[in-house]
């Protein structure tokens, strides 16, 4: 397919806001694209060149395309610059001068081709790359029509944003059959690379794949109770094991080549020189092969306590790690297997997976097996969860003694239990939000150009309005949060974005930073577009180690109001 008439689909994706007609759009999309075009273009229509765990990205500013832009269509930057502050879309500004060119040089580029263009030049780096990034993206430019010109220039700063995640993705290509879009569901939590499961699904070889080195998982999250009796009734035998305050991360080691990757739970991918002291990680397990879902949890050894998050997830924010890492010791958590030299684990019942994890883990100093209590007995879990309050950790995390280790939120596998039972006046657990925007603050807030943050979570696709958050914020914490929001400024309302017209922030932020949050109630209100919110909503703080795919939803915000 020529990307001109792949952006003829993007023309019309933009233009539709009904999650249903996106779907029926991408489903004919992908119907005309062949087994060879598939892959890259889920990429593109996503934004990207890669799946997202790659972090495959072009290091360009806005700056840079507008020179771009000026060059390929012989402008001045002064110019291009101008109708950019009056557009505020700089696909829109350079769509408008490819429009003007009289002598045209477009070629009918397919949709690979521009792929690989696109690809070479996020790969460029080196001396003068920038340069080199700024003739090429001009080149592309100029071999495109102004339709395609359009979309292209959004690609590498990151605001193609065409209002679907890969969800819709995933909807399209099952094409309305539950089964498959099961299956795809599946496989994706194992293999969380669309365009290579859309390949797939293209030449019909779609089938159960298994975890790799390398490639991250999506992981189990923990659902909500609080009432001990209940869990027992929902999970039949149970293990019950402390909630620890630190940093998810996923251990992937490979003994022949000394591999080693890291992973947060949001599958981002960390430098292991992060973590010094797992540099020589074969030395702590007994296999050639294993990925390891854990928790980095902070030493306080003078005090022999656990430290709390914020003073763990410095070291994913200081320069001098060697110097953190001292300051900042250590302690890998290990709760979870998921592959053991070739042979996945996905299935297998956590005790099982279990015993797996006893009989390769050293367990020491640097990888800790944590502590584990067998039970059906509903005391036997409220007395350990008041054991590790006391602690200073997050109460329990009670898993079903029988469950394989199901991606996300599906089931009664993972259930966690953070306040005391029966506690009133407040929510049983905290909210991850995604900031929207921000209102310039007044009074003693004018100084900080923030009073109030703008807060909402996702319902499908869209992301609806919750609450005005400003309580717990410090000033140390508005700078920061003002300085995070700064850079992630946008001139118009973000297309999922849902909310009522006497809530528009002053200033709108893309999604990004994911906050958390606590109130003493949740409330129906019409006022936001969720038609839910938060009664004394207070600040807590920004969640390092979270994307927006992991914010709370809906279902899990109504699962919460249940328990209040």
């Amino acid at each position: 397919m020529k990307f001109k008439e792949l952006a003829i689909y993007l023309e019309k994706l933009e233009k539709t806001s009904s999650r249903l007609a996106i779907t029926a759009l991408l489903s004919d999309l992908f119907k005309n694209l062949s087994s060879d075009e598939i892959k890259n273009t889920v990429y593109l229509i996503l934004g990207q060149l890669a799946p997202s765990y790659e972090s495959i990205v072009f290091n360009m500013a806005d700056k840079l395309i507008i020179k771009a832009i000026a060059k390929a269509y012989n402008q001045e930057e002064d110019l291009v610059n101008k109708l950019y502050k009056e557009k505020g879309d700089l696909g829109i500004v350079s769509e408008k001068l490819a429009d003007n060119v009289k002598i045209k040089i477009e070629k009918d580029l397919k949709i690979n081709e521009v792929f690989t263009k696109l690809l070479e030049i996020a790969n460029d780096s080196g001396e003068d790359s920038v340069l080199r990034k700024e003739e090429k993206t001009s080149d592309l430019l100029k071999h495109l029509d102004p339709l395609s010109v359009r979309f292209v220039t959004r690609i590498p700063i990151g605001k193609l944003r065409l209002g679907f995640s890969e969800k819709t993705v995933i909807d399209a290509l099952a094409n309305h059959n539950k089964l498959i879009q099961k299956e795809i569901e599946e496989n994706y939590n194992i293999r969380p690379d669309i365009g290579y499961l859309a390949k797939l699904i293209k030449e019909k070889k779609l089938e159960d794949v298994s975890p790799e080195i390398g490639v991250p998982v999506v992981p189990i999250l923990c659902q909500r109770l609080n009432s001990t009796t209940e869990m027992i009734k929902k999970m039949g035998t149970v293990a019950v094991e402390p909630k620890f305050d630190g940093l998810r991360i996923f251990i992937h080691f490979r003994r022949k080549d000394n591999f080693l990757r890291i992973f947060t739970r949001n599958m981002n991918f960390l430098d292991s020189n992060i973590f010094p002291e797992l540099k020589n990680f074969g030395r702590f397990v007994k296999a050639d092969e294993i990925i390891l879902d854990t928790e980095a949890v902070g030493i306080d050894s003078k005090r022999e306590m656990f430290l709390d998050f914020q003073k763990t997830i410095q070291r994913r924010r200081k320069h001098d790690v060697e110097k953190t890492s001292g300051e900042v010791p250590l302690q890998f958590q290990v709760f979870d297997c998921l592959l053991v030299d070739g042979e996945s684990l996905i299935k297998m019942p956590y005790i099982e997976r279990r015993k797996k994890i006893e009989s390769v883990v050293i367990n020491g100093d640097l990888l800790k097996i944590d502590e584990s209590t067998i039970t059906n007995n509903p005391e036997v879990i409220k007395k350990l969860h008041f054991k590790y309050l006391k602690m200073g950790l997050e109460g329990v995390v009670v898993k079903r003694a029988n469950g394989q280790y199901v991606s996300g939120r599906t089931g009664w596998n993972w259930v966690k239990m953070k306040e005391e039972e029966g506690m009133e006046g407040r929510l049983s657990d905290t909210i991850d939000c995604i900031v929207m925007g921000y209102f310039v603050g007044k009074g003693k807030r004018s100084r900080f150009g923030l009073g109030k943050i703008l807060v909402g979570i996702k319902d499908g696709d869209k992301i609806r309005t919750l609450t005005k958050v400003g309580t717990g914020l410090t000033e140390k914490m508005l700078v920061e949060v003002k300085k995070r929001l700064e850079k992630l400024k946008s001139k118009e309302k973000p297309k999922e974005y849902e909310a009522q017209k006497d809530l528009i922030p002053d200033v709108w932020a893309t999604p990004s930073l994911v906050v958390e949050v606590s109130a003493d109630s949740i409330s129906v209100s019409s006022k936001h577009s969720l038609g839910l919110s938060l009664r004394f909503p207070r600040f807590l703080k920004i969640r390092e180690d979270k994307g927006i795919n992991e914010a709370t939803t809906l279902e899990e915000l109504k699962e919460i109001l249940k328990l209040q």
